[in-house]
């Protein structure tokens, strides 16, 4: 490539400019003396041109000069080439750039940094994992007013390499002050903590909630140059509430910096006072509790084996008011109905509080919102506080059901009061709904009574996030109770006074706010297809192990999609649709003389090796994926439906179609 004369000319002056920089020539002096000291002192040899070059690569001077010769290629020369088809699977070649956040200059931000932890001792014996190898991970998972954060997954160690930072927006509450910058003095009367939940993923996905913490921000407040370091110890969970699972070190700088920083004793003063209202209020409301509780027992002495749950414990093992679990949440556009929140909720995982030791006893523990849906899985009375609170959010009477069913095994699910009266059980664990129409057990026998359909046997009390009814009706049998909850001779009232003072947000600094919903970030086709292929892989090695080829129908595959999407529509809406076409596609697949089985099953959960194991263990499964015959030939569909907190239905479908020799 020719330059023109004057292109030349600047090149060279540049490149000379760079080289004085650099003191090249001094540089070249000193390499050119010391090698002639060293090579031609006995012979008083010529030193050559590639000698001297030689010599000066060996000591990494062309190698500097090269690196300070950066060559940029210019923007025209970009546009004139056609851009490189893109590759199958990319690469990612180029060190990491942070993302840039547009800060809006006219507001306050709290930025949190994690800057490391140490001493999660269980586990110190962790060997360094491997590249590209699978372990264990740690993800922090922060909420504070109205905004939820993640963090990157750090592999699980004694001291995990946390390197995050979060930009927390410190907004005021009123709308006719929304827009302007909050100072310090209204920063400390916002009593929000930043509620930090750790949870642990391990090899196989399967998460675990390892520490709750809520973190009391508002000492930078007080802060030199409104930067403030703090070593967070954060507790176990459950029976390890009191036992420490590791240090977090975190470091708090507010933006823009305050003009003019508290004292410490201002801020302490705060916390005091805001303590000191807490535990009032809260010693007000046990008062009245106990009060409650022995007018409860004066109407029917046998009403102390009855579930009536006043408080409840959360994963920190600390007592709160029922109530305070509940609130109305909506879910913007991540959910249309409730219905479908009853199904999103159904497909979060289901897993009783941990207990160490025997004896089949079970440990109480109601988690917090948060923690529930970042660890995306929960015990029945979970599965039931959120559902309660997002048919609150749509506009429904909807109240926690506390009871029993088969067995006697405490149990917790919801209802709604229609304004005709009708009641509606919601099972938040499947989705399933059940309208109640009571039994009278004062009929006469040839009277026919509705047959209850819901396994629920006795309840003990109702509530929502304003409401506490105690029953008090003869029996607690849920198919005799009537469920008129303004008959304080069937239900006993809690006062609505009483449970505002300690479970309205705001009221108390213990009662934590609700988090929003997040979106899924599943892929729904591209897991479809893994999973899939997965079991593809699986299903031949099966076979293969049993001296049997395997054939893959990849239409009859397609063809079986309409009917897990008519599964999951059934599941959402009650609705059964599509079943008629699906099965004429499946009678013209399949020619005559042949046979046609399926075998749908759904799970909750994305792990193909595991959904196999359980599929084998279903004797209509296992006919299906070791069948014999003449002309065999096998087909599988996934079909992946994600919701919001990156929950999911998983649907699949095994089916074969073979020729009839008998």
């Amino acid at each position: 490539m020719a330059l023109a004369p004057e292109k030349a000319s600047e090149l060279k002056q540049i490149i000379h400019q760079q080289l004085v920089k650099m003191d090249v020539h001094g540089r070249i002096r000193e390499v050119l003396a010391e090698t002639v000291r060293e090579e031609l002192a006995p012979e008083h040899q010529e030193l050559s041109t590639e000698d001297l070059i030689k010599a000066l690569r060996q000591r990494g001077i062309v190698d500097d000069v090269m690196k300070e010769l950066k060559f940029v290629t210019g923007v025209n020369e970009k546009e004139r080439t056609s851009a490189p088809k893109p590759s199958t699977r990319f690469v990612d070649t180029e060190p990491l750039v942070l993302k840039k956040t547009n800060i809006d200059p006219t507001r306050r931000y709290l930025y949190l940094q994690v800057l490391g932890g140490k001493a999660f001792l269980e586990h110190l014996q962790e060997p360094e994992p491997l590249p590209g190898q699978i372990c264990s991970t740690f993800t922090l998972c922060l909420h504070f007013r109205n905004q939820r954060f993640r963090s990157k997954p750090a592999p699980c160690a004694c001291e995990p390499d946390f390197h995050d930072g979060f930009l927390l927006e410190v907004h005021k509450d009123s709308l006719g002050d929304g827009s302007k910058m909050v100072d310090a003095t209204s920063m400390l009367s916002i009593c929000d903590p930043v509620h930090m939940v750790l949870i642990k993923t391990d090899t196989f996905g399967e998460t675990t909630l390892v520490a709750s913490y809520f973190l009391e921000w508002r000492s930078v407040l007080a802060a030199e140059n409104s930067v403030t370091n703090i070593a967070v110890e954060l507790l176990g969970v459950g029976t390890e509430s009191k036992v420490s699972v590791g240090v977090l070190n975190i470091r708090l700088e507010m933006y823009p910096h305050l003009n003019k920083t508290l004292s410490p004793e201002v801020t302490s003063t705060q916390f005091s006072l805001e303590r000191q209202k807490t535990a009032e209020k809260e010693r007000l409301f046990l008062v009245y509790a106990k009060q409650w509780w022995r007018e409860y027992l004066q109407i029917r002495p046998t009403h102390n084996v009855r579930l009536v749950k006043i408080f409840a414990q959360d994963e920190n093992g600390v007592n709160h008011p029922v109530c305070s679990y509940v609130r109305p949440l909506r879910a913007g556009r991540l959910l249309d109905t409730p219905r479908q929140a009853a199904r999103f909720v159904s497909v979060l995982g289901y897993e009783r509080a941990p207990v160490i030791g025997g004896g089949g006893g079970k440990q109480e523990q109601w988690c917090t919102l948060l923690a529930f849906v970042c660890r995306n899985k929960g015990d029945c009375e979970d599965h039931a506080n959120l559902l309660c609170s997002l048919l609150l959010g749509f506009g429904l009477e909807a109240f926690v059901c506390v009871g029993t069913k088969a067995k006697g095994v405490p149990h917790t699910w919801v209802m709604t009061c229609g304004t005709d009266g009708t009641i509606t059980f919601w099972e938040s664990l499947t989705g399933h709904r059940y309208i109640h129409r009571p039994v009278n057990p004062d009929d006469p026998p040839v009277v026919e009574q509705p047959k209850p359909l819901y396994p629920y046997r006795t309840i003990g009390c109702v509530f929502n996030h304003q409401k506490f009814f105690g029953n008090c009706q003869p029996s607690d049998a849920v198919e005799v109770c009537v469920f008129d909850l303004h008959d304080e001779s069937k239900w006993k009232p809690m006062s609505e006074e009483a449970i505002k003072s300690v479970c309205s947000p705001g009221s108390t600094s213990s009662v934590s706010a609700f988090p929003p919903l997040c979106a899924s970030t599943i892929d729904a086709v591209v897991t479809s297809n893994e999973i899939e292929l997965q079991l593809r892989i699986l299903v031949s090695e099966y076979r293969k192990d049993l001296g049997l080829s395997t054939v893959w129908d990849d239409h009859l595959s397609y063809l079986l999609s309409p009917a897990l999407a008519a599964y999951e529509l059934e599941r959402t809406t009650s609705v059964s649709a599509g079943n008629e076409e699906f099965q004429d596609a499946v009678r013209r697949a399949v020619p005559d003389g042949h046979t046609f089985k399926g075998f749908p099953i759904h799970f909750v959960y994305r792990n193909a090796r595991r959904a196999f194991a359980t599929c084998l263990r279903s004797p209509f499964c296992e006919e299906i994926i070791c069948c014999r015959g003449d002309q065999v030939r096998l087909a599988v569909r996934v079909r992946v439906f994600p919701y919001p907190e990156s929950a999911c239905a998983v649907w699949i479908m095994f089916a074969c179609k073979y020729r009839s020799v008998l």
